[in-house]
């Protein structure tokens, strides 16, 4: 049998099994990999003082494989064929796509993965790369450099929310984002309840941290006895999280930069949105009406994941 490296999805899920008690067995059985495999891991990726935690074990994973010179993968036909249709259809981000494939519940491939396959495309005359949102350059592995991007003071790491949020059990904790449309102009602040998936959408004169938390607040701020946690992108526009936390009494809490897949609930809703508001929408144009009837349309639509009951029912009846 071909052994297969462990992927940064996959070592996202070990740093969660564990935190809640889950022994090696079991996250072997959870994630379809020996235990030895999971052992290993454990012992060779953890540190003396902060247990293991899985964005430094992955860094660690991936300066080890550089250095042996292991820089092929392997992965999944199905799920690659699944990643070049949503770049190539429908512009998604190396991110998004990697998200969604975790929601769909099919063979994960991390984004670095899929930016090598692009980059290694383009080497080879193809045309993958012309499908990404920016200008492609030469490729630079973010998973071994210090990333600079949205640099935010004060910020509690994804890492340390609780684990009762990652479970969904109970109404409370959101995931933040903002939608841009046409490039300076205005843009919508999207705040999704783990639990219930209800929906909010707020309009901000612009992608500023000001206009921003207004725009969240004007929403949230109703409703605070609802808002415990907020799960936030790590762009430079949630840089008033504290101002934030303090109005509404929360707790808030980044995601590791480019890592959407860790607020995978907030970037398929975003999905959902784009489909009534399309890639550079003048959010300028369009009413306060039509935003609230897209908002009201998702949370009276029937969710599978919810027996079949819609956010509205499920987020006012809890």
């Amino acid at each position: 049998m071909t052994y297969k490296h462990l992927s940064r999805e996959e070592r996202y899920s070990i740093s969660i099994l564990r935190r809640k008690g889950e022994s090696c067995a079991s996250i072997a059985s959870t994630l379809d990999r020996s235990v030895s495999t999971i052992r290993r891991e454990l012992k060779r990726n953890s540190t003396d003082t902060g247990g293991y935690r899985y964005e430094h074990a992955h860094k660690l994973a991936a300066t080890r494989s550089l250095k042996a010179g292991c820089r092929s993968s392997t992965i999944c036909e199905r799920s690659w064929n699944f990643a070049k249709k949503q770049l190539i259809d429908e512009q998604w981000s190396p991110e998004q796509i990697t998200g969604e494939l975790i929601e769909r519940g099919m063979k994960p491939i991390s984004h670095e993965t899929i930016y090598k396959r692009i980059y290694k495309d383009k080497s080879n005359k193809g045309e993958l790369h012309k499908h990404l949102r920016h200008k492609v350059g030469s490729y630079k592995n973010r998973s071994l450099k210090n990333d600079k991007r949205g640099q935010i003071s004060n910020q509690t790491s994804i890492e340390l929310r609780p684990i009762e949020v990652d479970q969904r059990l109970s109404i409370g904790h959101w995931e933040i984002d903002t939608i841009i449309g046409k490039p300076s102009g205005n843009v919508l602040v999207t705040m999704v309840e783990r639990y219930s998936r209800y929906t909010l959408i707020a309009r901000a004169d612009n992608k500023t941290a000001d206009a921003v938390s207004f725009g969240l607040l004007r929403r949230l701020a109703p409703i605070r006895s609802k808002v415990e946690t907020l799960t936030y992108d790590n762009g430079k526009e949630f840089a008033k999280h504290l101002f934030i936390d303090d109005i509404l009494e929360s707790q808030g809490y980044f995601a590791h930069p480019y890592s959407s897949w860790e607020r995978g609930l907030n970037e398929n809703t975003n999905g959902l949105i784009r489909q009534y508001f399309p890639k550079r929408t003048d959010f300028g144009q369009i009413t306060d009406e039509e935003i609230a009837q897209v908002e009201a349309k998702l949370n009276r639509r029937l969710r599978k994941c919810l027996d079949r009951k819609t956010p509205n029912y499920i987020f006012f009846n809890n």
